[in-house]
């Protein structure tokens, strides 16, 4: 199985955007993948792996898993770590407003 060492995630703080989270995962504390998306869905929130516009128009992604079970923990990891990162914005005071 997949050994995810480390979730970065970047939360989106726009109120009309379907974007909420731009994350990272690092694979064994060696390989990264970048822009993993976070993207609110009629059913929930969902992970979006990195992609590129083809020049016919078409997305394909630039790096994805190739099997179920390890999509699955993909999923798994970058939402929980993003259902976190909501609560410690949630839990965090608010800065000052600069004078």
């Amino acid at each position: 199985m997949l050994n995810i060492t480390d979730v970065r995630v970047r939360l989106v703080k726009k109120e009309d955007s379907k974007l909420k989270a731009i994350a990272s995962i690092t694979i064994d504390s060696s390989f990264v993948v970048h822009e993993i998306r976070v993207i609110e869905g009629a059913d929930g929130c969902f992970v979006a792996m990195p992609s590129r516009k083809m020049p016919d128009g078409e997305f394909t992604d630039i790096a994805h898993p190739i099997n179920t079970p390890t999509r699955e923990f993909v999923d798994k990891t970058v939402l929980e770590a993003y259902e976190k990162a909501v609560k410690e914005a949630k839990d965090a005071p608010e800065a000052p407003a600069a004078e």
